[in-house]
């Protein structure tokens, strides 16, 4: 790896064969690589130089260029290792272990050397070192940590912030690093985290890995860069990557792999650059910008597709993701038939391959009778090339146009459902949805919700693109439609952006909750028992119903995390419902109450949302029920509407209790992230619509606490 790149230090794991247990450290390392880790430091303080050498040549063969592999402390080991043909990319020092200078000299320029450092004295040392010496800094302990029990006086994120200012090399933050370090880490300038007991202790450390980076990657604004060719009208290429990642919240960058004269109407000549230039273009991004995730469009030869290949083993970039532009949505064919084979090549380097119908029969070598023949070569296609694929229906006939994203390893074919939408302006689809997607997946999402929201994005742009009245063909898309139905200032709002202005619309509706009778006599224990019967009654009808609310949530959500998480919910209700029975109303004279009015207009709504069939909506209306009663619970077990519940005295604490539950609350932050994305990634009138089921649903709320007393007057 050359000196001049970037070193990934993101996800850094530092090995230790006592917490790697039975599993041992090379399967750690395996499935940790496989998770996304970038650097892995062996280190065991009680094995032999011969051992430590072993162990280097085994891990070079599991990591195979995926993550730099470096060892701590053992020069010669690594020199022995490195003799017998094992990738080893460099060692991390301590302020006590061999010379820096000497490690520079014997390992060579390309090199990787890291230097463990935490006082101001040790940035005065570094600063009489050559330059290029020292290519990172080791920086802790951040926590008090069991794995190193002889470390310094822990810094503190606030002490890293301060120390990783004053240095003039990348800083790694080491030292009792958990997952909720790892945001603050990075917003105080890491260059990555490493950690011990996190991935090595962990049941399943690829799956932790997985977890980290995703924490690392949230907030942050992916660098990403399209690899493609140009379209000089805009709506494809380039162009349109540049867009799409913009609009979905990534820096774009771009690598010209082809010159097209094309329009909305066709392509009529192409012109492709030498590969070895192809070649310093992709160097001279990676040289001096870490890539988050690549999207790979247009690649018009053989010759450049090797070219990018050997780029993508060098470099490793953790989000690659290919769409294989062969035929234009023109129907012209961009790429040559001798290049097929050496693309098959690159689509295994892939974390997701996105063709559509014309370029998967191509890719598979066969035509499709339907969308269920196209979801079998699919999973062909997946199979072969040991990569995602995402399949597309945008060239299916009839009114639907299904998408699915299919994985043979996971055996996951998870279907994304949609109604065609009527307009010509589909040009460069594919190439905006493809960099949406890379975008998101660099953005920590996982990749079915990554593909629920980058098409999302893609039906709400070529809603738009009427608007735009470009070209007389086959239009483009309108990328930031989001951002002008806004007024062409404002960016679409956040998901808390969203969630925050709704509960200011519904702070009238929140404080006459707030003062009603019924929560008030409720708090301080005097409500009357007969009343607070006939509420439980009353919501016992309620949760049956509700129950199948949440379940038509459920069988409309777009990803399987939310079909999950409402179908639970809807499970939960019956639940709760059936030990409402049995703990406070089978036992309670006066039998089954029919629904009362507030009651009957609450279920009412529900049910008129649910059947219209907008999943938006739908979860809109049934968050109160999560949001009011969460909050409700919380500030009435806190005593703030009066004397604080307790087991010993207040009639209603085992009921109180349910609502102030931790599991309750952890239900309802689900339910308002899923609700807040679903508003943050539709239109302004999706967005009004949702808004309106939230709002009759809280005023709905108002009605049923207010029920019970005038009820039993």
């Amino acid at each position: 790896m050359s000196r001049l790149r970037p070193a990934d230090l993101v996800l850094y794991l530092v090995t230790d064969p006592v917490l790697c247990g039975d599993r041992g450290v090379v399967d750690t390392v395996r499935a940790a690589v496989a998770g996304g880790v970038r650097a892995v430091q062996l280190r065991d303080k009680t094995a032999t130089d011969a051992e430590i050498t072993e162990q280097l040549v085994e891990l070079s063969g599991v990591i195979g260029g995926r993550a730099l592999l470096l060892v701590n402390d053992r020069l010669d080991a690594a020199l022995a290792a490195l003799a017998r043909g094992a990738r080893v990319d460099g060692v991390h020092l301590g302020q006590g272990d061999a010379s820096v200078l000497r490690a520079r000299e014997l390992l060579g320029p390309d090199a990787i050397i890291g230097l463990t450092a935490n006082t101001a004295a040790h940035l005065d040392e570094l600063r009489r070192l050559p330059a290029d010496v020292v290519d990172y800094l080791g920086v802790g302990v951040i926590h008090p940590t069991r794995t190193k029990p002889d470390h310094p006086p822990a810094l503190g994120v606030d002490g890293f912030a301060a120390f990783a200012a004053a240095s003039p090399l990348p800083c790694v933050a080491i030292g009792g690093v958990g997952p909720a370090d790892v945001a603050p880490l990075r917003d105080a300038g890491a260059a990555g985290v490493a950690v011990v007991s996190a991935l090595c202790a962990a049941p399943d450390p690829a799956a932790a890995a997985d977890a980290l980076l995703r924490r690392w990657r949230d907030g942050a604004v992916p660098r990403v860069l399209s690899i493609a060719g140009s379209d000089p009208s805009g709506g494809a290429g380039i162009q349109a990557d540049l867009k799409s990642i913009a609009a979905n919240g990534g820096y774009g960058m771009a690598a010209l792999t082809a010159l097209t004269a094309q329009n909305t109407r066709g392509v009529r000549a192409v012109h492709v650059p030498p590969a070895a230039f192809v070649r310093q273009q992709l160097d001279a991004v990676s040289d001096d910008i870490r890539v988050d995730a690549v999207k790979i469009g247009m690649l018009a030869n053989a010759e450049v597709i090797r070219a990018v290949t050997a780029w993508l083993d060098e470099v490793r970039p953790p989000v690659v993701v290919v769409d294989p532009v062969m035929v234009a949505t023109s129907g012209d064919r961009l790429l040559e038939a001798d290049a097929e084979t050496a693309l098959h090549d690159l689509l295994q380097r892939a974390h997701v391959v996105t063709p559509n119908l014309p370029e998967l029969g191509v890719l598979t070598g066969r035509e499709f009778d339907g969308w269920g023949d196209a979801l079998a070569a699919g999973e062909r296609l997946s199979a072969r090339s040991g990569t995602a694929v995402l399949v597309k229906g945008g060239h299916l006939t009839g009114d639907h146009a299904p998408d699915a994203l299919v994985d043979a390893a996971r055996g996951l074919v998870h279907e994304f459902p949609g109604i065609r939408i009527d307009t010509d302006n589909t040009h460069g689809t594919g190439c905006s949805l493809s960099s949406a997607l890379a975008t998101r997946l660099a953005r920590g999402q996982h990749a079915v919700d990554a593909v629920a929201d980058a098409r999302a994005w893609l039906r709400e742009s070529l809603r738009a693109s009427d608007t735009l009245q470009v070209g007389c063909g086959n239009g483009p898309i309108s990328h930031f439609a989001g951002l002008w139905e806004r007024g062409g200032t404002d960016a679409r709002p956040t998901a808390d952006e969203v969630v925050a202005e709704w509960w200011g619309r519904i702070a009238g509706i929140r404080s006459a909750i707030d003062e009603l009778p019924f929560i008030r006599r409720l708090a301080d224990g005097t409500l009357p028992r007969e009343v607070f019967l006939f509420y439980l009654r009353q919501d016992a009808l309620y949760l049956r119903e509700y129950a199948r609310v949440l379940a038509a949530a459920s069988r409309l959500a777009p990803t399987e995390a939310e079909q999950a998480f409402w179908a639970g919910s809807a499970q939960n209700s019956i639940v709760c419902e059936r030990e409402l029975h049995t703990s406070w109303i089978a036992s309670a004279p006066g039998g089954v109450d029919d629904p009362a009015p507030a009651t009957t207009a609450y279920l009412d709504h529900l049910r008129s949302t649910a059947f219209g069939g907008d999943h938006g909506e739908l979860i809109a209306a049934v968050l109160p029920c999560y949001w009011l009663y969460a909050e409700i619970g919380a500030r009435l077990a806190a005593g703030e509407f009066g004397e604080r519940p307790r087991d010993r005295d207040h009639p209603y604490a085992s009921w109180l209790a349910t609502y102030s539950d931790p599991a309750f609350e952890k239900a309802a932050e689900q339910a308002l992230r899923y609700v807040g994305r679903a508003a943050a990634a539709s239109d302004s009138a999706a967005r009004e619509r949702m808004f309106r089921a939230f709002e009759a649903s809280a005023r709905h709320e108002l009605a049923f606490f207010d029920a019970p007393l005038p009820t039993a007057g």
